[in-house]
């Protein structure tokens, strides 16, 4: 089958990137002589109405040019539509594009979705909505929320800002529960992480997998403030073991465990993101992983 590529661009990137990255992408996919169109991302993240036109104009792959909130908007709208999904990192931390070793470089990010190599990827969803990445309760989520309310972004601003919420930094009771067990926690925050990182290299999750069926969860616990960077810190390293949620593992600051499937009770409504992106908090949240939810272009070794 000849494949026909669309490309969306978010529109409100810098004019001199977005313009480099449009004419990037018009000069190397027409040296392939594969049929292409550029449309631009929404910023009400709607894309109801991706599925008709791709079925319509015959179209076998989406490419994302954009971070993982728009990654993850756009790949929700099309998990019943048979196209391969390809990504073009464009956002802040380009957490799913780096945990499935996409390099941030046009060029070679477009050699990837050239060769046409895909796999399948899980998904998560949380109380229904879907994610490509992870979802995070609590110290993180404040952390995002506060990140996208600024309007110089990068990994120096990210750093800035989570330095400054660390000090004000609460912790929130958590109650999980699984087919396992009930676990009653108070945590600086909670993260379920289908991909290994938030971005940007950050690995919180460093034996998650993209498409093994389960989604990693990491539980910053309450400790003495001056032990959280260095707990986190371990956490990146890989030095904290993976555990079961039915052992005992009340005397561990960072619980880390895999799961398909689990219930958050958050009585004190701890703020949440999903993807990155800030989202109302609920006080019953539902966990639940997507197997091969979409077909992923990515390098082949």
């Amino acid at each position: 089958m000849r494949r026909k590529f669309l490309y969306l661009i978010n529109p409100i990137s810098g004019a001199r990137s977005k313009s480099t990255l449009a004419e990037t992408i018009i000069k190397k996919t027409s040296a392939r002589k594969i049929p292409f169109e550029i449309i631009a991302t929404r910023k009400d993240g709607r894309y109801e109405d991706l599925p008709e036109k791709i079925l319509k104009e015959n179209i076998t792959d989406v490419i994302i040019c954009g971070g993982d909130g728009t990654v993850s908007g756009i790949v929700s709208a099309l998990l019943q539509t048979d196209v391969s999904i390809g990504i073009i990192p464009r956002g802040s931390g380009n957490g799913l594009a780096l945990a499935a070793g996409i390099p941030v470089n046009i060029h070679k990010a477009l050699d990837i979705i050239f060769r046409g190599y895909t796999e399948m990827t899980d998904g998560l969803f949380i109380n229904d909505r879907f994610s490509c990445m992870l979802c995070g309760m609590g110290f993180d989520a404040q952390v995002a929320k506060d990140f996208d309310a600024v309007k110089r972004r990068g990994l120096m601003s990210y750093i800035k800002i989570s330095a400054i919420n660390y000090f004000k930094a609460k912790t929130y009771p958590f109650i999980i529960s699984s087919k396992e067990k009930n676990l009653s926690v108070e945590a600086f925050f909670l993260c379920a992480a289908n991909s290994n990182q938030f971005g940007n290299h950050f690995t919180i999750a460093p034996l998650a997998s993209l498409n093994d069926g389960l989604f990693d969860v990491v539980i910053a616990k309450k400790m003495n403030r001056l032990a959280l960077p260095f707990s986190v810190l371990g956490q990146f390293a890989g030095v904290n073991a993976m555990q079961r949620l039915d052992e005992h593992i009340n005397k561990k600051n960072i619980i880390y465990f895999q799961a398909s499937a689990l219930t958050i009770h958050n009585p004190m409504l701890a703020p949440l993101h999903i993807d990155g992106e800030p989202v109302p908090t609920a006080e019953n949240i539902e966990l639940k992983i997507a197997p091969k939810a979409f077909r992923l272009l990515r390098p082949s070794d």
